[in-house]
């Protein structure tokens, strides 16, 4: 089973029914961009977990591309209405930023994907989200925890992660939360650095797996290397170099993150050690 959080699109913005008295009432997937085949799966009903975020949770599928329509109504009085932006690669929740799929886009690999590429695919994936987990000090994927019997700073925004008596660290964001008997909440947070919300991750570690499984030798899980030419014996071949960094089609490079860096600190002084026989080490003999 997978989980998804759709955040709801109306006539161009993000828009929440719920304070209208409207409703999402389920989601539609389906195997071809058209949506005009027959309907792979639905979900319903939908939890919302915040202004605008549903959840829905999907039934187990074969593994690949789905795009989905959700259905809602925008208000009381509004007739059903659908969003067709969704676009979803599955499964979700494997700890993965990019999907198999995006690679595959990045090279110009036909979808479906074969087992053996998707593997493939996952596998540089992992490989290049340890590059950037590594650059950046810090895992790509959050923690979830949850926060109980807290009560909110104020109640007019209890989305804002600064509304709850909580000391982090790090990047925290508040999933849901829930109202208990005596006035105070539940709230179920995700602590840390979320990689697959952030798009310059998502492009670095896409476009890298992508170039990982391009120079790889075994050509059956991807195009191989840029072939410029063949000489007519086949005995010699050219190929053509990746654009260079700051030409159209590069690949981005590591310090596009730096925002994102988690830098350590070390402090810059010590205080002024006590002289001996007070001090616990014996001071240096000048000679």
């Amino acid at each position: 089973m997978s989980v998804y959080d759709h955040r709801l699109m109306w006539a161009g913005a993000y828009y929440d029914p719920a304070p209208a008295g409207g409703e999402v009432t389920r989601l539609d997937l389906y195997a071809t961009l058209e949506r005009d085949g027959p309907v792979i799966v639905s979900a319903a009903p939908a939890v919302r977990l915040r202004a605008g975020v549903y959840r829905f949770d999907l039934p187990t599928v074969p593994p690949g591309r789905y795009w989905g329509a959700v259905t809602f109504t925008p208000n009381s009085a509004a007739q059903p209405v659908t969003d067709t932006s969704v676009r979803l690669d599955l499964p979700t929740g494997q700890g993965l930023v990019g999907s198999p799929e995006a690679v595959a886009d990045a090279l110009g690999v036909p979808l479906p994907l074969k087992s053996a590429q998707r593997a493939a695919y996952e596998e540089e994936i992992r490989n290049a989200q340890a590059d950037v987990a590594a650059y950046l000090n810090r895992p790509l994927v959050p923690t979830a925890t949850t926060l109980r019997g807290v009560t909110p700073r104020w109640t007019d925004a209890l989305d804002d992660i600064d509304t709850w008596p909580v000391h982090l660290d790090d990047i925290a964001e508040v999933v849901s939360y829930r109202a208990n008997p005596d006035g105070t909440y539940d709230v179920d947070l995700l602590v840390g650095l979320n990689g697959a919300q952030e798009e310059t991750v998502v492009r670095y570690v896409v476009a890298h797996a992508a170039e990982s499984v391009r120079q790889r030798p075994d050509q059956s899980v991807g195009p191989g290397r840029r072939v410029s030419s063949v000489s007519a014996e086949g005995q010699s071949i050219s190929y053509d170099s990746a654009p260079t960094t700051g030409q159209a089609g590069a690949l981005p490079t590591i310090d596009s993150l730096n925002r994102l860096r988690r830098l350590v600190f070390q402090p810059l002084s010590r205080p002024a050690r006590a002289p001996w026989p007070y001090s616990s080490s014996r001071p240096r003999r000048r000679g």
